[in-house]
């Protein structure tokens, strides 16, 4: 494996201190809204509203709860004159008033578009909303510009167009706004990596015959939360027969003696998320195991070394075997295996790494980016399979490594 910096980004602790630096809220808080500000300029958009549950943390700073994600029921706006705005869920309006005092307590309202077609349009809700967003936009001066929109309802469209508003497409400006991460937001994903560090080792002391796939999948929910996740999105926890092809869900599957065993561990602590995998076998492994291994390991290093300001990732797409060299069809089928994402209060984000986009739509590669790097390599033995996963910062010195569980070699766990 070739040597790569891990990154000097801190991971201080989940809490907040007088007696060191940790995270700037406010300036967290602050550069957010710059950014989209920053983004809405460049465009011929008058301002952009969002039901996307990432791209409302992302503008207003607030949160109710995981079980609110992307349902569509709570919508923010901001225009080029105005401050954040926020409809939430009933009383959530009111508790940001209480809560926040950054924000303008007049723009936190409630607000309702049906809750995803359970109250019908007939009941005059999405019209209603519709009229409400466009006064804003007279009050603010940008009545006569386009809208844009992240993601929303058909009939909340359909209410925006009858409202008079010509609506376009806001989520490219917003995954613009996101796809240069701060020092804030470097500490929180490092942190958030921290964590995954630990759960891992936990993993790796508990892998053995008779444990269920579905077992380390609640100990990690277990053990991230203790450790002050807000939210665990999803464990991967694949084992034996069921790693090739990757099927992208548990199952109540045992581990046997001399299984392969990949994992992809994703939560998030503050608003910012993980995508983290890695591989064990558990008691013996074969030739076989350790050659998938090191194929994924190889593709791994070759792509680490094209990390830098100005590579573009059309460049690192190529280093990444063609979809039929390990076993697929087409670059379709073959989606999410050799890949890379950006990783922030979304999971996600720009630049997304493939042979599927990236060779013909490639972007370039800046400082201040932070992405996920994924490989997978099947075995020869037909049925086992590795996957690795490592989160990087690029800095104008090169690539630095955020997730730092070992993953050089391939560890086997209760060794016999």
């Amino acid at each position: 494996m070739a040597e790569f910096p891990v990154a000097t980004s801190p991971a201080p602790g989940i809490m907040g201190v007088d007696w060191e630096q940790r995270v700037d809220f406010d300036r967290l808080r602050n550069y957010r809204v710059a950014r989209v500000r920053e983004q809405l300029e460049q465009t011929d958009l008058g301002g952009v509203l969002l039901f996307e549950t990432s791209n409302i943390r992302y503008l207003t700073s607030t949160h109710i709860g995981y079980w609110a994600f992307n349902k569509g029921e709570r919508y923010a706006l901001i225009t080029r004159t105005g401050e954040p705005r926020i409809w939430d869920f009933g009383s959530a309006a009111k508790a940001h008033r209480l809560q926040q005092p950054w924000m303008n307590p007049e723009n936190s309202i409630g607000g309702n578009t049906g809750l995803q077609g359970a109250i019908a349009p007939t009941s005059g809700l999405q019209t209603r909303a519709a009229a409400e967003i466009a006064s804003v936009l007279a009050e603010e001066g940008v009545g006569d510009m386009p809208l844009g929109v992240d993601m929303a309802e058909t009939s909340v469209f359909l209410a925006l167009q009858s409202a008079g508003i010509t609506v376009s497409d806001g989520q490219q400006l917003m995954m613009l706004a996101r796809e240069i991460k701060n020092e804030d937001e470097i500490m929180l994903l490092t942190q958030a990596c921290a964590m995954v560090d630990g759960v891992y080792h936990d993993i790796y002391e508990f892998l053995k015959p008779g444990v269920r796939e579905s077992d380390v999948v609640a100990l990690a929910h277990k053990r991230l939360f203790e450790m002050g996740s807000e939210f665990v999105e999803a464990v991967n926890s694949i084992a034996g027969e069921r790693c090739s092809p990757h099927p992208h869900v548990f199952s109540d599957r045992l581990i046997r003696p001399g299984d392969q065993a990949y994992f992809d561990i994703i939560h998030v602590y503050n608003g910012y998320r993980t995508c983290y995998y890695r591989t064990f076998v558990v008691g013996r492994a074969t030739q076989s195991q350790r050659d998938a291994y090191q194929q994924a390991r190889e593709w791994m290093d070759a792509a680490i070394q094209l990390v830098k300001p100005g590579t573009s990732t059309d460049e690192i797409a190529r280093v990444w075997p063609k979809a039929e060299e390990f076993g697929f069809p087409s670059e379709m089928e073959a989606f999410g295996l050799q890949f890379g994402h950006g990783v922030g209060v979304g999971l996600h984000e720009r630049p997304i790494i493939s042979r599927l986009n990236s060779l013909d739509d490639p972007i370039e590669i800046k400082e201040g980016m932070l992405f996920a790097l994924e490989t997978f390599a099947p075995a020869s033995d037909g049925r086992s399979a590795a996957r690795i996963e490592e989160e990087i910062v690029v800095t104008a010195e090169g690539p630095k490594i955020i997730t730092l569980f070992p993953a050089e070699e391939l560890m086997v766990a209760n060794e016999y």
